[in-house]
């Protein structure tokens, strides 16, 4: 119970310094305008995803198309929100999905030890010692291109981060008091791991997730631009960014548009991120007031 009243304590402090956190609330309204266009973006205009009008090829924003439109005479702001959904889904999706899978490994090696730790972080050393862009664009090409590809590929390469936060979380908690406590009392393994290191172990992950998110978003736009990411005619900021690029020089905006976007969502989580990591560490805190 004490250790209960503890976290509650924690998590209110947290968020009190979080709300208190100017850069918070610049990454906040960004994610969240972003969430909001991407979602309502497309029910705005009456076109749809697909819709081609060859007699408006290349035209220029008006009051008819909002960002213009591209070769094909298809909607721009249309066809940006769709791409955001596919692009920031592969964000969110992987962000959280490195955390689950990293830390479960990262709280398990460290609260075993011995053998099992050795070998998982002996795997972790083994996939940073690859080129992380080789690594991600051969595994592209193996699997083959697809928005669940490309999530897969991303959080079986993302989850080191996690394990390694979380790991070094546990090895400085299992010692103490109430994990020596709970051990006495019988619980099991999985029990102490997901009941008091897990939690314990939150303030690491949750950072962790942000720039995961922001990372798998460059890298799906990196793998899409060249090809090996989300295909067409699914649209993702990527792929809209190759098609624009063979008109640069005709509609420098249709290329400007879907970079613009990228910029804001990666700024987004890294704006949280920092937010956050300073906001779950009261010191950062103190040495930034």
């Amino acid at each position: 119970m004490q250790e209960s009243r503890e976290q509650i304590g924690y998590w209110r402090a947290v968020w009190r310094r979080f709300k208190h956190h100017r850069i918070a609330y610049a990454g906040f309204f960004f994610f969240v305008l972003l969430l909001f266009l991407v979602v309502a973006g497309p029910h705005m205009v009456p076109y749809e995803l697909d819709q081609v009008s060859l007699s408006e090829r290349m035209h220029s924003p008006s009051l008819t198309h909002w960002l213009g439109t591209d070769e094909l005479g298809r909607d721009t702001w249309t066809r940006i929100m769709h791409g955001g959904r596919v692009s920031l889904a592969v964000g969110l999706t992987v962000g959280i999905s490195t955390v689950i899978l990293g830390g479960l490994v990262g709280i398990l090696a460290g609260y075993v030890g011995g053998v099992l730790d050795n070998a998982l972080m002996r795997l972790v050393d083994m996939i940073y010692t690859i080129p992380r862009i080789v690594l991600l664009l051969v595994l592209s090409k193996l699997a083959g291109p697809g928005l669940l590809n490309i999530i897969i590929i991303l959080v079986a390469l993302e989850w080191t981060n996690a394990a390694r936060l979380a790991r070094s979380a546990v090895l400085s908690f299992r010692e103490q008091e109430f994990v020596l406590a709970a051990q006495c009392l019988g619980a099991s393994r999985w029990r102490v791991m997901l009941r008091h290191l897990l939690p314990n172990s939150l303030a690491p992950l949750i950072v962790s997730a942000t720039l995961d998110a922001g990372a798998a978003i460059r890298a799906e736009t990196t793998l899409s631009f060249l090809g090996l990411g989300i295909q067409p005619p699914t649209p993702s900021w990527g792929n809209l960014l190759t098609h624009a690029a063979t008109n640069i020089f005709i509609a420098p905006l249709q290329v400007f548009l879907p970079g613009l976007f990228i910029f804001f969502a990666l700024m987004s989580f890294n704006l949280l991120g920092d937010a956050l990591r300073d906001a779950l560490d009261p010191k950062l805190s103190q040495n930034r007031g």
